[in-house]
């Protein structure tokens, strides 16, 4: 979810649910302006931001005073004009504060409304916020492809941008006082014989010299114990820890046939294009095929995909066919979430439609977890429309629309790929 970072500083009279709820308002501001914006544009337009406008009233704090109207008392200083006991007239309000309808005025001041744009990643990021493939982790896989950097407490060995101060020193000063205590129990000792000695007695002296130089020995002894020695040196442990990664596969399938006029392979192309990068942008693994088909299918990479020329009759079946068979050689059911898009105009082969809803509905179906079709066309449904039509009533994951000019690109792709509440 796009964060929005509020830098205003914290006032007094200003509660944190107040900002949360100003938050959540302006969010909303931010959304539908979005969605405002998504509808007047084309997808072509998607390289760029958009500006934001939020009407003045939606910025600001809820704040609790005195309203316009009602009777006041109000006590004034008086000037040379007024004095005690006159009556002042209320100011008058609407026209000429400053925005609004009516004619210009001149007095009163006001606000425009709080205008700034947002870039083509925080655009996206909003575009996309509320869409997700539906049910991706309803498949457990078990492959594991990715590692995180997780803590695993401490190590002698390490870089120096790893060392941990706390621990370093808390090693140092045990290593002190166990390596400095046998020392100085010994000093405190000598300085009780020093003390029992007379100093003037040469009976003694041999003595006193003896204990003066142990003393110094050790003194010297207690000076040469490092602060911190290599020994206290600590660092942070971290490890790579195996990270289990949801593994998803897209297959987008082209209708490139002669009926499929370019306005409406510009509209096909448009689609996968937004699909495209709603992927790229919200998954970080999955994979994408992409099968462009006339009569015959070919599996194609994104360039040969989006801008070849090929062209030739209709048989919608080789697609499904092909997918089919992708299906079972690289992607199993088991270990894969399998997702697939498919557009076209509908036109196909007079045998065929039926041919594609017996291998959608036992063969392909049965292992995915959503399958999309749109139909570009300002027709009333083929063949295939209808054969799809009875499919889609019996499978839940299986969802077709219509798209008769650009416009429709935008709004029926949210509402295909609108996030879903688990079931």
């Amino acid at each position: 979810m796009t964060q929005i970072i509020d830098r205003r500083l914290n006032g007094k009279n200003k509660s944190v649910v107040n900002r949360q709820r100003f938050i959540k308002r302006f969010r909303g501001q931010i959304k539908k302006a979005v969605d405002k914006a998504l509808n007047e544009r084309s997808i072509t337009d998607i390289e760029r931001g958009e500006k934001i406008d939020i009407p003045n009233k939606d910025i600001s704090e809820p704040i609790f005073h005195h309203g316009k109207g009602g009777r006041r008392e109000i006590v004034q200083p008086g000037n040379k004009e007024f004095i005690t006991g006159d009556t002042l007239p209320k100011p008058q309000g609407g026209q000429g504060e400053g925005q609004g309808q009516g004619q210009a005025s001149n007095q009163g001041e006001g606000e425009d409304s709080f205008v700034f744009e947002l870039s083509r990643d925080e655009f996206l990021e909003f575009f996309f916020e509320d869409l997700a493939l539906p049910d991706l982790i309803k498949t457990q896989l078990a492959q594991i492809m990715d590692y995180k950097s997780v803590r695993a407490g401490y190590t002698k060995y390490g870089v120096p941008s790893n060392i941990n101060i706390n621990r370093t020193m808390r090693g140092a000063l045990a290593r002190r006082i166990a390596v400095r205590g046998p020392y100085k129990r010994r000093l405190e000792e000598i300085e009780v014989e020093l003390e029992s000695l007379d100093a003037y007695n040469p009976i003694h002296a041999a003595q006193r010299d003896k204990l003066e130089t142990e003393k110094a020995i050790l003194q010297r002894k207690l000076a040469r114990i490092p602060f911190i020695d290599e020994f206290d040196l600590r660092y942070n442990n971290r490890i790579r820890q195996p990270k289990p990664i949801t593994q998803a596969v897209m297959f987008c399938l082209m209708d490139v046939s002669g009926s499929m006029t370019q306005a409406r392979k510009d509209m096909a192309k448009r689609f996968f294009s937004l699909l495209y990068l709603f992927l790229n942008r919200n998954y970080e693994h999955i994979d994408v095929v992409f099968i462009r088909h006339h009569t015959t299918a070919t599996e194609v990479d994104e360039n040969e995909f989006f801008y070849s020329r090929e062209s030739g009759g209709t048989v919608v079946s080789s697609a499904l066919e092909l997918m089919q068979k992708i299906m079972q050689e690289r992607y199993s059911t088991s270990e894969w979430n399998i997702y697939a898009a498919q557009a076209s105009d509908g036109d196909n082969w007079d045998d065929d439609s039926g041919n594609c809803r017996e291998i959608l509905a036992k063969k392909i179906l049965p292992f995915t977890q959503y399958y999309a079709y749109i139909e570009i066309t300002g027709r009333d449904g083929q063949k295939l429309w209808q054969e799809y039509e009875t499919l889609s009533q019996q499978q839940e994951h299986f969802c077709m629309r219509r798209i008769e000019d650009p416009a429709d690109i935008y709004p029926v792709f949210r509402e295909l790929f609108k996030r879903r509440e688990a079931a």
